[in-house]
């Protein structure tokens, strides 16, 4: 499924040759079910999975024996595949680990991070105890051992140590690393189990209120996340220390973070626990301007890409430009219905924004150039007109429509421009991240080892030099 390995080097060397100065991410914490990265086991802890077992074959707690075997480096990950070939070697390498007598660093994380790690912990063995349940559902509650502790422990040692060594040989390539900060946590993490007090949950643990949006491009009954709602009051009678500890940890690992959902700290839309749409829900007051002045006073300037699309309104803009946050622009967006003077438009950019082809959620842009709308809430008519509009507006025939998109942002004024790994390439729906909305085949694709060629890198080395944007 890839990894912080070898391959994640490669792909370091990939960007310097073609360029780039920033690796986006999403989110990289340990997924639950429906493997989505937005529904995190922890809003803290790292997905095990993304352990290299080479790196840990280097440090001597795993043999070559050990990595025969892995499943196929397919298009389309096999998650169950993975967790049924990789955590078993975790487990051996921690008890190859535990058995020589651990080490001064280990300890020293457990202390830094025993906030956050030690809950994770008991919560990810008492899961693992019952069954991988949600956690309301839980019928073994006794304490785990101090070896599978220590073995969830371990395994954030590892990914830390391991990301913070590619984090290094990103900054020697002058290359940053751009996370992804998920407004809400899963109702089924460490976080809510831990914590219940700071979210609107029933005396069951079941979301009393769940997050979501209204209708939207992508549906017409909205978005139902199912996240539980925080209770903003009681988060604030501690000055938002929860979130604190939240952006301290995210700024210690990557260089700048893209916080999802930005809109949702002005107001939020809340649907009814046991919704089962978007439909019914309401917009209720955020914390707005008062947490991101508590973080602002705890951790200094926020290194934040505010993630403003959907329908934004002046209050949320007045706390973005208040805070000096860059906001974002998808390119797919520009063409539809009502585009005339459109901010999605690059002729309409600011310079303070981050400009991307297209979003995790989108289509990829070949796909988007050929669908015809049953991706969203537009017609076939819609899309025609789309597409004719696209035409002129680029001065392209579409053929080559995914670089007409990536040389029309690069020639923009936006300071930063992004595009998703698959519009390199070309890829159509096949290669889709997230289908919002929907459950069941989303976050599956992956970048199959050399795919990504010279030629792409020369092209996009170019570009970037004729537009001044080489690092």
């Amino acid at each position: 499924m890839g990894d912080l390995g070898p391959a994640a080097y490669e792909f370091l060397e990939f960007l310097a040759s073609a360029g780039q100065s920033i690796w986006q991410m999403l989110p990289l914490g340990p997924t639950g079910y429906g493997d989505s990265p937005y529904q995190c086991l922890s809003a803290f802890a790292g997905n095990p999975l993304l352990i290299s077992l080479e790196l840990l074959r280097e440090d001597g707690l795993l043999d070559g024996r050990d990595l025969l075997g892995a499943p196929p480096a397919t298009a389309r990950v096999d998650y169950a595949a993975v967790q049924q070939f990789k955590l078993p070697r975790l487990e051996k390498a921690c008890r190859s680990f535990l058995a020589s007598g651990g080490s001064p660093a280990f300890d020293a994380f457990r202390a830094a991070e025993s906030t956050w790690l030690e809950p994770f912990a008991r919560f990810a063995a008492l899961k693992q105890a019952n069954g991988l349940v949600t956690w309301t559902r839980w019928r073994q509650l006794d304490h785990p051992t101090l070896e599978t502790l220590r073995a969830h422990e371990f395994n954030q040692w590892v990914f830390s140590r391991q990301l913070e060594r590619l984090h290094a040989a990103a900054r020697k390539r002058r290359i940053r690393l751009m996370g992804d900060m998920p407004i809400y946590v899963a109702h089924d993490s460490a976080d809510v189990w831990s914590a219940p007090r700071l979210f609107q949950l029933l005396e069951s643990g079941e979301p009393a209120a769940m997050a979501g949006v209204p209708p939207d491009y992508f549906s017409a009954t909205g978005q139902l996340w199912g996240n539980p709602i925080y209770r903003w009051d009681v988060m604030e009678e501690d000055g938002f220390h929860w979130w604190i500890e939240r952006f301290r940890a995210a700024f210690g690992t990557f260089d700048c973070v893209r916080l999802d959902h930005f809109r949702g700290f002005q107001a939020y839309w809340q649907v009814p626990g046991g919704e089962t749409t978007a439909m019914h829900g309401e917009w209720l007051e955020g914390p707005g301007g008062r947490l991101f002045e508590a973080l602002a006073r705890a951790l200094g300037p926020l290194p934040v890409v505010a993630e403003n699309l959907g329908v934004i309104t002046p209050e949320v803009e007045a706390i973005r430009q208040r805070f000096g946050l860059p906001g974002m622009a998808v390119l797919q967006f520009a063409f539809g219905k009502d585009a005339q003077g459109s901010s999605f438009q690059p002729h309409n950019y600011p310079r303070g924004i981050v400009a991307y082809t297209g979003t995790h959620d989108n289509d990829t842009a070949m796909g988007w150039w050929q669908s015809s709308g049953g991706d969203s809430t537009r017609t076939a008519g819609d899309v025609e007109k789309e597409k004719r509009f696209a035409c002129e507006y680029l001065a392209t025939d579409g053929r080559e429509i995914h670089w007409d998109l990536i040389r029309a942002l690069e020639a923009s004024v936006a300071d930063t421009v992004i595009a998703p790994v698959q519009d390199l390439l070309g890829l159509g729906s096949e290669a889709r991240m997230n289908m919002p909305s929907t459950l069941g085949g989303n976050w599956l694709w992956r970048l199959q080892p050399g795919r990504l060629s010279g030629e792409i890198a020369g092209r996009l080395s170019r570009m970037a030099e004729c537009y001044g944007r080489l690092p």
